[in-house]
């Protein structure tokens, strides 16, 4: 079981390692992502990323709800903030979606599907939470209209029993 004091343990020896200090708050890479809080499915690992390479934000399923896009609104200004008021720079915006989601689990209980979304239940079809590719296609064009034409954004599928991602929407 990890408790409390195991979570201090470990922290200790991350703390010692270093690999915390001089970091940015900003990403050194202009990366951003948006996936599950599947613990299967880390982004920083299943994705190889090291501390500081991307801005991760995880939801259930990996949606882009309003109330991610609202989270997301608010990091620009951060960024923008800490820029001395320049707007955030291009880069990549990633929507990483997975198989075996639990979302799919969800699918009986629709009014609480439809309060994620902020949408009437008659319209979650729109959302297919029982396709991760149809879905990341989905949620990929929600993040092409946010996000400013600079930021480039692509949609992947991560396979649970594989290991590997597949590329939906480039």
């Amino acid at each position: 079981m990890i408790d409390t004091d195991e979570l201090v343990r470990r922290n200790a020896g991350f703390a010692a390692s270093g690999a915390q200090v001089g970091l940015p708050l900003l990403s050194t890479g202009n990366l951003r992502l948006i996936g599950c809080v599947d613990p299967r499915v880390d982004p920083s690992h299943v994705l190889g990323l090291a501390a500081g390479d991307a801005v991760v934000m995880r939801n259930v399923g990996g949606r882009v709800t309003p109330a991610a896009l609202r989270s997301w609104a608010m990091l620009a200004k951060v960024v923008e903030a800490r820029s001395h008021g320049r707007p955030p720079p291009g880069g990549q915006m990633v929507v990483l979606h997975h198989t075996d989601c639990g979302i799919t689990d969800l699918a009986p209980y629709p009014d609480l599907l439809a309060e994620f979304f902020e949408i009437p239940a008659a319209s979650l079809e729109q959302k297919a939470v029982l396709d991760p590719y149809a879905s990341v296609a989905i949620d990929v064009e929600l993040m092409r209209r946010a996000m400013p034409p600079a930021v480039r954004v692509s949609g992947l599928v991560y396979d649970v029993d594989t290991g590997l991602v597949q590329v939906v929407v480039p």
